[in-house]
């Protein structure tokens, strides 16, 4: 009898096919570090709650549902309103899924059985979230551990687990947090593999954008490129974050896209574009943006900046190996930008001197980059007892560990010329003193350029997952081939 085909989540078509041993690894790992951890009894079982459906506002119109991200780093499953619980001791998972009314298979289609989400899942036991309490009962556990603690990214706290009846039980809420958030730090080699594939989506789908730019459109058209691209070749629903297509001075603000300015300008000719944008595949994320004129020509203004910005990166990129001080790495692309500028004639003077009254981030306000996986912005990057480092620029970094082998990071050095910024540096003598007025002038309104790219540490060094154009002479000779015409419908 030929054995039973492996569990996947494949979406058809040339996407790619993500088994459940990639969740069931993760379980492992959790109960492995959960074993190794002071506190942790024998008999322990860890509870943690899937996200919920949600509606928009007072109506009955569904938003469209997506995973809790602890949640599915364990259990990879794509339906709302279910719970997990895993045996500590054994590593036996448990799937909680609702019990659905008749009336589902009219509006919403089949009702599956619970086998059928044991095998979809390749989980050991799935029973109903109604069954809940009995089924924990009969494990006779002394304690659950449920999932609460502070995601010191957004600052907020994951929700807990909870359900009618969980009084019943002795709860730990403190001991899975830290060890779970470890265990997402560093990636196995099937998550990597899923992080290789966003990667190369989402550069392909940056490319149709470049090829279809031009002046007289809007912003949001290549917002809407993007979004086209990633689903229809592959598979991906959602976005990682919301897009952000800045072009002229757009490209300044560094979080643009929101409600508020929604990638609604027009663009010109002569504008530097900046794209931020990134595809999300069964929960993993990818984050990448790419620089470039409009036009695709740079100016000799554009080109300074932009190779400038490419350097810096690049030279972040030769030093990042296991061991390195994220923090550092972040003053290593201050320092590059900083020289860049003084070849420029922006700046003059010491760039040590510089350094130590933090000129650098009044053109790179933000951090150098961040932690990647199921969440953008992913968990880790401050662990328990490590505090940021209160300056500008180190405040806003997103991590201040040092680098390991199997963490996934962006490196996104950029310059930026941001008028309040600008006038608070030309305010404050400190820093004015560096700063030539006159040659700073003709780039108020330039915008910004940031070069942004995801990457894998390995033992000795990393793996680039981003493959774009990325020199002045690749993005110019790209942008005028004859293809860029070409519809992505096509």
């Amino acid at each position: 009898m030929a054995a039973a085909p492996e569990p996947v989540f494949w979406l058809g078509n040339d996407t790619l096919r993500v088994s459940a041993a990639l969740f069931a690894e993760n379980r492992q790992r959790l109960c492995q570090g959960l074993r190794a951890k002071d506190g942790v009894v024998p008999k322990s079982v860890v509870v943690l709650q899937g996200g919920e459906q949600n509606q928009r506002y007072c109506t009955d119109t569904d938003l469209v549902f997506r995973q809790e991200s602890f949640f599915h780093w364990t259990f990879g499953v794509t339906e709302s309103d279910c719970y997990g619980a895993i045996d500590v001791d054994s590593g036996k998972s448990y799937l909680f899924v609702p019990k659905l009314p008749e009336s589902y298979a009219t509006w919403m289609g089949e009702i599956f059985s619970t086998e059928h989400f044991r095998k979809k899942y390749a989980v050991d036991v799935v029973q109903y979230t109604c069954d809940i309490v009995d089924v924990l009962s009969n494990l006779n556990p002394d304690v659950l551990l449920t999932l609460r603690g502070l995601n010191t990214d957004s600052g907020s706290t994951c929700r807990e687990a909870s359900f009618e009846g969980i009084s019943r039980f002795q709860v730990n809420n403190t001991l899975l947090h830290p060890v779970i958030v470890e265990c997402r730090l560093t990636k196995t080699d099937m998550e990597l593999e899923v992080l290789r594939y966003t990667n190369r989506i989402s550069s392909e789908a940056h490319k149709m954008v470049m090829k279809n730019v031009k002046p007289g459109k809007k912003e949001y058209e290549m917002e809407s490129l993007f979004q086209h691209y990633c689903y229809t070749k592959g598979g991906m629903r959602h976005t990682s974050y919301t897009c952000i297509c800045g072009t002229g001075h757009n490209s300044s603000v560094l979080h643009y896209g929101h409600a508020g300015a929604p990638n609604d300008k027009t663009i010109r000719d002569g504008d530097m574009c900046l794209f931020d944008m990134g595809g999300e595949y069964y929960c993993y994320s990818s984050d990448i943006t790419c620089s470039f004129p409009a036009n695709g020509k740079f100016t000799p203004d554009q080109k300074v900046i932009y190779e400038a910005v490419l350097k810096s990166s690049r030279t972040v990129m030769a030093a990042m190996k296991p061991g390195v001080k994220w923090t550092e790495m972040h003053r290593l692309a201050d320092k590059v930008h900083l020289e860049e500028l003084v070849k420029v004639g922006i700046l003059n003077g010491s760039v040590e001197e510089m350094m130590k009254v933090h000129l650098g981030s009044v053109f790179m306000p933000h951090g150098l980059g961040h932690l990647l996986g199921i969440d953008v912005h992913d968990v880790g990057g401050y662990p328990e007892g490590m505090e940021r480092i209160n300056e500008p620029g180190l405040k806003s970094l997103r991590m201040g560990r040092l680098v390991q082998e199997r963490m996934v990071l962006t490196v996104e050095p950029g310059i930026y010329f941001i008028n309040h910024l600008l006038d608070q540096a030309l305010a404050n003598p400190t820093q004015s003193c560096f700063i030539n007025n006159q040659q700073l002038a003709r780039f108020r309104g330039f915008g910004g350029v940031r070069i942004e790219d995801d990457v894998a540490v390995t033992a000795t060094g990393i793996e680039l997952l981003t493959c774009v154009p990325r020199t002045v002479e690749e993005i110019e000779a790209f942008m005028c081939d004859s293809e860029k015409s070409l519809s992505p419908l096509v």
